[in-house]
């Protein structure tokens, strides 16, 4: 028999985990308010709007459910409708039911953590968010952990990829960060948010056991004036311009991945390097060379 994968907010990442776990032989159904833009995915998807609970109650019974929604706007409201108030429904639902999952996976976000002066995070450090998103990211996180359903936490940090350029255009207008003080960044290719999903997937149907929480990071936290300083020499470009605040929410920490490598993850993309590489040669932005 094969696994059911039930999908919940099926975009990129979820398109791109869900054609994963089909090719691993899993039976994957991708859900999301338009199901139409998921034509060309090659899932099967469902429209559904998950703050319906006739919609909720029409969902087919799976084995592992993948809450990775997204917040429509960066509102108060909608991140609370998105997260908390949307996961604790699904959780409702899924948890009555006669076949209920076997695992569900919460895909969150660094922006839990309030560290600013550049410390180390894992997943045993302070959580005190000041702003409304992480606070109600951290809010839903707590409704699956003390669920009965078995359930997993995987927060991302800055997720980047093929159509995700902010980083890339800034400095082709020649516009990069400060180099002091340091501003720690960390991030994670789209393909291996996909593939850290699917590896814990894996081990949860093998019968291995997860932890409630893992911090999903590639292997090399920088300082964004490092990064941004390698992109304007891949583009060749000269910066121009220093920016001082290139974040929309300014941070700074540096975020441990071993609890995830200590699981088998191997990262595709172990550093931003090899990642925006990719980014670069398949987004067509590398100059061309010169004979």
């Amino acid at each position: 028999m094969k696994t059911t994968t039930l999908i919940l907010g099926c975009g990129d990442i979820g398109t791109t985990l869900g054609r994963e776990l089909k090719a691993d032989g899993h039976k994957v159904i991708g859900v999301r308010r338009d199901a139409a833009k998921l034509a060309d995915s090659g899932l099967k998807a469902v429209s559904a709007d998950l703050g319906d609970a006739a919609a909720l109650a029409e969902l087919p019974d799976a084995e592992v459910l993948v809450y990775v929604v997204s917040a429509d706007r960066f509102e108060e409201e909608a991140y609370r409708a998105a997260y908390p108030d949307g996961l604790k429904a699904v959780l409702a639902e899924f948890g009555a039911r006669r076949h209920p999952p076997r695992h569900v996976f919460f895909v969150s976000s660094t922006s839990v953590y309030a560290q600013q002066g550049g410390e180390t995070v894992d997943e045993a450090s302070p959580t005190e968010p000041g702003g409304f998103s992480g606070a109600l990211m951290r809010e839903a996180e707590q409704a699956l952990i003390d669920h009965d359903l078995p359930g997993t936490v995987v927060r991302f940090s800055g997720i980047y990829g093929p159509g995700r350029d902010r980083l890339i255009r800034q400095v082709g207008e020649g516009r990069i960060a400060a180099a002091t003080p340091p501003m720690y960044s960390n991030r994670i290719h789209r393909d291996d948010c996909a593939g850290v999903l699917a590896h814990l997937i894996g081990r949860a149907q093998a019968g291995e056991s997860l932890h409630e929480l893992y911090l999903a990071s590639d292997c090399e936290p920088a300082p964004l004036h490092e990064v941004m300083a390698w992109l304007a020499k891949q583009l060749k470009v000269e910066a121009t311009e220093t920016i001082q605040s290139p974040l929309r929410r300014r941070a700074s920490k540096r975020c441990d991945n071993a609890r995830l490598i200590e699981s088998g993850y191997r990262f595709r993309f172990p550093t931003f390097r090899e990642g925006y590489l990719q980014v670069l040669r398949e987004g067509g932005y590398l100059p061309e060379a010169t004979t």
